[in-house]
């Protein structure tokens, strides 16, 4: 079993120092290096991990929404179209092959029964697009209500997916007022 520590300036896993790359919305990470590990936190946003295995290279991108839309202002790295492009690209000009690809979709958080989940359509436009692209995918892991922290080893495939608890489900309160007898004001003078 490994144990890890974390140390200042990084991560130790039996000793040997970790390489803890964490990445925000509109941004990806790849690595070759089995001593890389690339963390985020999602909520309704969705990351892909996508790798070769035989070239032992892969790579996570994290997305707040699915499709950038042409002559939109705003800034595209934001966009699933475009991160699920550029990570892909990437590791095909790092070595690997398209054909050797495999990928997961993590995240997708829907707090509650909306009639149009954003968590749900990045999780789709995900999995469309990687299916459109020929890449073998596992099935997307959800993360139900709160959302979840992710690790992935890129070199060697490793994920752990840690589900985030303790969101508590607002509850509406209701102030109550005592009474209060009604100001009698003297009459103007």
């Amino acid at each position: 079993m490994l144990s890890y520590n974390i140390f200042q300036g990084g991560w130790e896993r039996d000793g040997c120092r970790v390489d803890h790359v964490t990445i925000a919305q509109g941004e990806y990470s790849a690595s070759d290096d089995p001593d890389t590990v690339i963390t985020t936190v999602l909520g309704s946003c969705v990351a892909a991990c996508v790798r070769d295995p035989k070239a032992r290279l892969g790579g996570m991108n994290h997305y707040v929404l699915p499709q950038f839309q042409a002559g939109s202002k705003g800034d595209p790295t934001r966009y699933g179209s475009y991160l699920m492009q550029r990570l892909i690209d990437h590791l095909l000009e790092q070595g690997a092959s398209l054909k050797r690809l495999e990928a997961q979709v993590f995240g997708g958080a829907s707090p509650g029964p909306f009639h149009n989940s954003i968590g749900q359509n990045n999780v789709d436009f995900a999995m469309r697009y990687l299916a459109e692209r020929g890449i073998s995918t596992a099935d997307p892991v959800r993360s139900g209500v709160a959302g979840c922290k992710l690790e992935f080893w890129p070199a060697s495939g490793r994920v752990v997916h840690t589900p985030l608890t303790g969101v508590k489900q607002a509850v509406p309160t209701r102030i109550m007022l005592r009474p209060v007898k009604p100001l009698m004001l003297p009459p103007a003078a």
